[in-house]
Formats: C-alpha cells, structure tokens, sequence
C-alpha cells in the first residue's frame, strides 16, 4: 500500500423527498443567487424543478434557470454559463441532472471566478485550486460527478473534438442530494449505461500493479458485486427503491476516491474510450464496455492473479489452481456476459461505429497523449502502437 490523502467533504443528503431541502443547504453555504444548471425538459415535466426553484424561493434565494446540457457536455456550453452568471452576479452554481450536467456546472464554476480561458484548464495549460461554490441534485447512477474531484468536457481544439478532464479536490460539491426515486424514470439504455460507468471508476482503479491493498479490494469487489446485481433488478423493475438505491450509493462510492486509497491509476480504459465519445459522441458506459473485454485480454499475462481475483470475488467463478489464467478469462467472460444481458455492447461493432485506419491512428494518438505517449503506467503501460492494436481488435 502506497502513502494516499483521502478528502471528500461532500455533504450527502440521501433519500425520499431529499430535493426539498436544497433552499435550506444552499443558504447555508451562503448562496444568495443561484444558477440552476440543468438538461432535459423531463425535470419540468415530472415537477422536480418546481420543486427545488420553490425551495429556494422560500429561503428567500433569488435564482435563473440555464439548461441545455447534453451527453458528453460541450466546453462552449460552460462558456455561456459563465458569462450569464457574470452578467447576473450569481454566487452559487447548482447541477440538476447526472454527471454532464454536474461537469458542466463544474466547468461554469471554475471560470466564473478565474481569468483564464476554459480551454487552457482542460489542455493542462494552467491550474487552479479556486472555483465557485457548487452543489448538486442527481438525477441517474452513473458518474458519481456528485462526490467526485473530476471535471471531464468535450471541446473543440485547434480544429479537433477532444474529451479531456480536470481533477481537483476544489470541485468536489459542497452538497450532494441524491433521491432515488428521482431516478425511476430513467430509461434502461441509460440505467444500464450508468451501471457500467460505475463498475469502470471501481475497476479502473481495482487493476493497479500496488500490492498489499486487501481492505481496498474488498471495498471494490462489494461495489461491483452490488452493480452487478442490481442493474438487472432496475431493468426488470424501474421503480424498484432499493435497487436504485444501492446503484446511486455506489456511483457516490465508486467515485470519490475512496476505491483507490492506497495505489495508484491513470485510468487508461477511460483515456481511449473518451475518444470513442469525443469522435462519434457515444453514450460514455457503453464506448467503455465496447473495449473493456479487448483491452482485459491484451493486458492480462501481466496481471493474471489479479484478473483470477476479480473473477472469483465478483462473479463468481470457481478458481482452477491449476490453470488461474483460465479462472481470469472466465472472469473476463461472465463480464462480457452480464453486458449483452443489460443491453451493453462489447465490441465496437456492437457499439455502432467502425473507425477508419486513420481514424483509429487519430484517436490513439490522442488518447496516449494525456500521459505524455503512455497510458496505464500503474498497470500494464500502453503506448500508442498498443492502443492502435486494442481499437483493431475490439472491432
């Protein structure tokens, strides 16, 4: 186990009806004039928002409503936000939505009270421990946004589409609101989307080559055990509370830092699946499951304990002491199994794109760039040709 810092000050307020309070918790972090940042109109149509502007109304809170988010939300979108919020002397940013309309209210946060352009943020130009102050109200399991440090956008870039992130602890939400049932009318494509976002922020940071971390494993393995289970609960039963409850607890948990306490992980799935979603603006679950199973088999002569591990401690496959690559490959095809049940794709195919030669150059390219030409230093480092050959094979 290597030395870590663990911080997330997050308030969580959990549970039925929990969106009422949100006046109360914005007044106590002294907000006075609120930017409601949000996307779809299905928050006016099941009253979600009449519900929070009227709780905000009654503490006396003066508020404006900025919408627009889509999946795999825009940098210029932010943008916008940030000049409205300038023009109307906002002082708090609220999120209502899932993890694009928290990343985008993020992005809104930190240029509302810094002088440098978004872009340079986000293409590692500059940093910043300053933003503006934040909450949020979770409407989908799936990013764990609500208590993470992390910022991810799509922007354009010297005349490319890119998806790039940054992490700081200064953006963790001051208050995450998370109500269940608010999730109840999710569609399934999107519930299961979530439910893989989920188990790639827990496993990203499960397949790490630091040794001696059992107590992190097993909190890792209970929150996979639990999505794995859960997601087809949801699928059959909508509004089964509970379920949904235990997925939106575990993207919370999955997410906040406290699955990779102790080691290290740069993440590499999510670097070359960002490029599936910056290129083709694919659902973000589904452009992950698409490579998981190729990238898990390209890497794991390296790692096969670890692959063993996972298949016996989360799906359940009985371990062949003899052969522990067969038990990991076993592992690997129960996953990939649970995906095609729950509607998720596990190839690119099944993801609907077929990238060009030059297009897949394009995308590696891209993707080892963000570790400076090599991706999954903490695991099984993969240069540009190696991503080249995952993109090949997932196809």
């Amino acid at each position: 186990m290597i030395n870590f810092e663990f911080h997330n000050p997050t308030k969580v307020v959990f549970g039925k009806k929990s969106e009422s309070q949100v006046g109360q918790l914005i007044k106590s972090f002294n907000g006075n004039k609120v930017l409601i940042h949000y996307g779809g109109n299905y928050l006016f149509e099941n009253g979600v928002m009449d519900a929070i502007t009227t709780s905000i109304t009654q503490e006396g809170l003066e508020y404006i409503l900025f919408g627009g988010v889509v999946p795999n939300p825009r940098l210029e979108l932010a943008k916008e936000g940030v000049e409205l919020a300038k023009r109307e002397k906002v002082d708090f940013i609220l999120a209502v939505g899932g993890g694009s309309a928290i990343d985008s209210a993020k992005a809104i946060a930190y240029g509302l009270v810094n002088d440098f352009d978004l872009e340079d943020l986000f293409m590692a130009k500059v940093t910043t421990s300053n933003i503006a102050p934040i909450g949020c109200i979770s409407t989908i399991a799936a990013t764990g946004s609500e208590t993470s440090n992390s910022t991810v956008v799509t922007l354009e870039y010297n005349g490319e589409v890119l998806k790039r992130s940054y992490n700081h602890d200064c953006a963790r939400p001051l208050f995450a609101i998370m109500n269940p049932e608010l999730t109840f009318s999710v569609p399934p494509y999107q519930s299961a989307s979530g439910g893989a976002d989920i188990m790639f922020h827990t496993m990203e940071r499960y397949f790490s080559n630091t040794e001696d971390v059992k107590l992190t494993d097993k909190i890792g393995e209970a929150i996979l055990q639990t999505v794995y289970q859960e997601v087809p609960k949801v699928l059959t039963n909508p509004n089964n509370y509970e379920a949904r409850a235990n997925l939106m607890w575990a993207g919370s948990l999955s997410h906040n830092g406290l699955t990779g306490t102790g080691r290290a992980s740069d993440f590499p799935v999510h670097k070359i699946s960002h490029e599936l979603s910056a290129m083709y603006d694919v659902t973000h679950g589904a452009s992950l499951t698409a490579v998981w199973g190729t990238w898990s088999r390209y890497v794991l002569n390296n790692h096969i304990n670890k692959f063993a591990q996972l298949a016996v401690n989360v799906f359940g496959i009985d371990p062949n002491f003899e052969d522990l690559k067969e038990t990991a490959l076993n592992g690997i095809v129960a996953w990939e199994t649970w995906c095609k049940d729950i509607g998720m794709p596990t190839s690119l195919s099944e993801l609907g794109v077929n990238p060009t030669d030059k297009e897949i150059e394009e995308m590696a390219n891209h993707a080892v760039m963000t570790g400076g030409g090599t991706i999954g230093k903490f695991f099984k480092p993969l240069s540009q040709k190696d991503v080249v050959n995952i993109f090949n094979l997932a196809m």
